[in-house]
């Protein structure tokens, strides 16, 4: 039970920012005694700080406590299809470092081979009493890599092996802390989720989560928890089926997804190979972009439409591997989109920007080690706060 109520304390003030024990008691039901004795104890173990004190206007001034930046730190792999990624985050999720490599295809030794270098050149940039305060490393990657050699364009030989890897055993062998795994669009999702939610004005709790990374992902977000379903692909929005062209159906992947940009200027002759190697400023011909924008933006709009039908989401959140000024366009255009949609008998919901950016995918998996070891599930949190 007192692991659990340090959760939540960690909890709201990872939502609040900073709570005075009052406002902590309050706020969870346990009595000042109980909370005085849970933030003696967090902040013993410097996961909490003290800050400047509010002077009211009678009696002692109260103490707000926040989150201590060093008190734990974390690494996110992103196992991409183009790339790998490794972070370094801080308690409050600021990135201290990251090394970033790009491949023709992932491949299992290749990506112990970069952990194995990765790790260690991150850890050097903490003190050595901080990097005992490694509290784990989170893995987001694609589930089943090895059914998409022919969209990534490789023989199925190639990553056959997968089938026979256990990529987190195999880490986990390689670093002296936890090892946490989930699917790489669900990773970005919690980062939303984790670090995100606090500085949403909108307070966002229902919506559905889109990542455009060389495959459109995403997940499902039900009073601030991500939902995994029975088989933990819940939320696989590059499965859903939207209108094609010329009558039928594709998948969502199929038109949203940046392997869909890459194949338009593959076709063209031009090379793709800078867009995998920084989220910022493409220098892609404006015609390509401009009918690939249009295509995802409406694959987007009818994700959005069956949330809002099905389960009366707030909002589709849409977040990338992409520049900022494509992702505000490709969100204006599926507002568009949406708006041509016949809703009648549901609310639309609002298309939104995500708060993570690019980096979401390895943001997320360096969450896993922090929500397994120090949170409450979001739910647990209820309305308050």
């Amino acid at each position: 039970m007192r692991a659990h109520n340090e959760r939540l304390v960690l909890s709201l003030l990872r939502r609040n920012g900073q709570l005075a024990k009052a406002e902590i008691a309050r706020l969870t039901g346990l009595s000042a005694q109980t909370i005085s004795v849970i933030m003696r104890a967090l902040e013993a173990d410097g996961l909490i700080a003290r800050g400047e004190p509010r002077r009211g206007r009678v009696g002692q001034p109260s103490v707000p406590m926040h989150l201590a930046p060093g008190g734990a730190y974390f690494l996110g792999l992103k196992v991409g299809r183009r790339s790998l990624q490794l972070v370094l985050v801080d308690f409050l999720g600021k990135v201290l470092g990251q090394v970033h490599e790009t491949h023709r295809v992932p491949t299992p030794s290749g990506t112990l081979d970069f952990v194995r270098q990765a790790v260690p050149d991150l850890l050097a940039k903490l003190g050595e009493a901080d990097r005992e305060r490694v509290a784990g490393l989170g893995i987001g990657m694609p589930f089943y890599l090895w059914d998409w050699a022919e969209p990534i364009g490789v023989p199925e030989s190639e990553m056959a092996v997968w089938r026979d890897t256990d990529l987190r055993a195999d880490i986990a062998a390689e670093v002296p802390f936890p090892v946490f795994m989930e699917n790489d669009a669900s990773a970005a999702c919690s980062a939303e989720i984790v670090f995100g939610a606090p500085a949403r004005p909108d307070g966002l709790r229902d919506f559905v989560y889109a990542y455009i990374g060389y495959f459109a992902g995403g997940g499902l977000v039900l009073n601030g928890r991500l939902i995994t379903g029975r088989k933990g692909n819940a939320g696989a929005l590059g499965s859903m089926p939207v209108p094609a062209e010329g009558g039928g159906s594709v998948q969502l992947l199929d038109v949203a997804s940046l392997s869909a940009l890459e194949a338009l200027l593959v076709a063209r002759g031009l090379d793709a190979r800078a867009m995998w190697e920084s989220p910022v400023d493409w220098a892609i011909d404006p015609g390509v972009l401009a009918l690939w924008t249009a295509r995802a933006a409406a694959g987007l709009a009818h994700v959005a439409a069956s949330g809002a039908a099905l389960l009366d989401l707030e909002a589709l959140v849409i977040d990338g591997w992409m520049p900022d000024r494509l992702r505000a366009t490709l969100i204006e255009q599926t507002q568009a989109a949406l708006s041509r949609i016949d809703l009648s008998g549901a609310t639309p919901p609002e298309v939104v920007e995500g708060t993570i950016g690019p980096g979401a995918r390895a943001l997320g998996a360096a969450s896993l080690p922090l929500s397994m070891r120090y949170l409450v599930e979001p739910g647990t949190l209820g309305t308050q706060g």
